[in-house]
């Protein structure tokens, strides 16, 4: 995927994660030259509902029950002035979430999915329901690993063990309260994470950190230049400048971690966040499942980047939805070898525009379901 030799990481076993159905996408195939339309007039539709069928096992899905999950964390290195908004705005954002009255809370009633709302390290106190004022208030999931990160251009962002933590939190979540889900859409909120998310794209995708720095919360062009600052300083902290004194990639850094062998885990340990390790653990655990995950913008892309360098097979269980206008977006996507759906412009986050690409990957498995064969409709050809 870069130019980053991970090795492994035996302190972390991720779930085993089945191959590619091969037979159901024949059959899904099959059954596509038998539907009543001219052969390819339904485009890329046709060619999703026969991936989502290898993904799931299943010749004819149905992709029932979609839901988009919303993780949140902060992130120490807001300090360092890299975001158009204080702290504070996370936690209110995820009550927000809570009360359905979010972007992505809209965009999930009319494509008919439900919101999982997961507090993976909100600063303070965990946020409780009781904070969040609305009618059809949905509950936040305590799965805390901490209250927010530390300052990753200052040395590594948490500890491994609170690493390996946000992975396991994931994995729970997709195995627990995503289990009856066909198709999971990832989210997030956390101020300062498009920072974040540049450095683990840098550090994986093998890109320039200038490449991948975008304005995030709308900075200006000063701002932006001092985040791309701040994720340089970063990723020479923990050693994931590139240097390397012989002892492998990755060392030559200044940090205290400079000559540590360097593994997925270890580079989510230093430049992370809570809720990128949280939903990266989510997409192995619904590939373990075969539910197909669909990816939304810069943040979610970090965190599917991280999943597929924790286990390169759950790469095809990651589907695109847009490409989004922060740089790093396009970097990862090219990484990942994902097309994207569509190109809105979007740089909101919270799983929007995963949300909005979950009509396309239902309407591609509705049309393979539903729509009569011409034995079927009495049609000759």
């Amino acid at each position: 995927m870069s130019d980053l030799e991970l090795s492994s990481s035996p302190d972390f076993s991720p779930p085993s994660i089945p191959a590619f159905d091969d037979d159901a996408a024949d059959a899904a195939r099959q059954r596509q030259a038998e539907l009543t339309k001219p052969p390819g007039s339904l485009g890329r539709l046709e060619d999703l509902a026969v991936a989502i069928a290898g993904l799931t096992g299943d010749p004819r899905p149905t992709l029932a029950d979609p839901t988009v999950v919303v993780a949140a964390a902060d992130h120490g290195v807001v300090d360092r002035g890299v975001s158009a908004y204080p702290q504070a705005v996370t936690r209110a954002m995820v009550r927000n979430f809570a009360a359905g009255g979010a972007a992505v809370s809209a965009i999930d009633e009319v494509v008919g999915a439900d919101t999982l709302v997961v507090d993976a390290g909100v600063d303070g106190p965990p946020v409780e329901v009781d904070e969040c004022d609305g009618d059809d208030t949905v509950p936040v999931v305590d799965e805390r690993i901490g209250s927010g990160t530390d300052d990753l251009s200052n040395g590594p962002a948490m500890s491994r063990n609170d690493a390996i933590a946000s992975l396991e939190a994931g994995v729970r979540t997709a195995r627990t309260r995503l289990s009856d889900a066909g198709i999971v859409a990832l989210g997030e909120m956390g101020i300062g994470n498009t920072t974040v998310a540049a450095a683990l794209t840098a550090a994986l995708a093998g890109a320039d950190p200038d490449r991948v720095t975008g304005r995030g919360t709308g900075v200006d062009e000063e701002t932006r230049a001092h985040k791309v600052a701040v994720v340089e300083r970063a990723l020479s902290r923990n050693g994931l400048d590139g240097g390397d004194d012989g002892d492998g990639v990755g060392a030559g850094g200044d940090g205290d971690d400079a000559d540590e062998p360097t593994d997925a885990v270890e580079v989510l340990r230093r430049v992370g966040g809570y809720e990128i390790g949280l939903l990266a653990g989510v997409a192995l655990g619904c590939a373990a499942d075969r539910t197909p995950v669909v990816v939304d913008g810069v943040v979610s892309g970090a965190a599917a980047l991280v999943a597929d360098a924790v286990a390169g097979d759950v790469r095809p269980y990651l589907l695109p939805s847009h490409v989004g206008s922060e740089p790093g977006h396009a970097v990862q996507l090219d990484a990942l070898d994902l097309d994207p759906l569509f190109d809105h412009d979007f740089r909101l986050g919270e799983g929007s525009g995963a949300a909005l690409a979950l009509a396309t990957y239902r309407a591609a498995c509705r049309t393979h379901d539903r729509m009569a064969t011409f034995t079927e409709a009495g049609i000759e050809r």
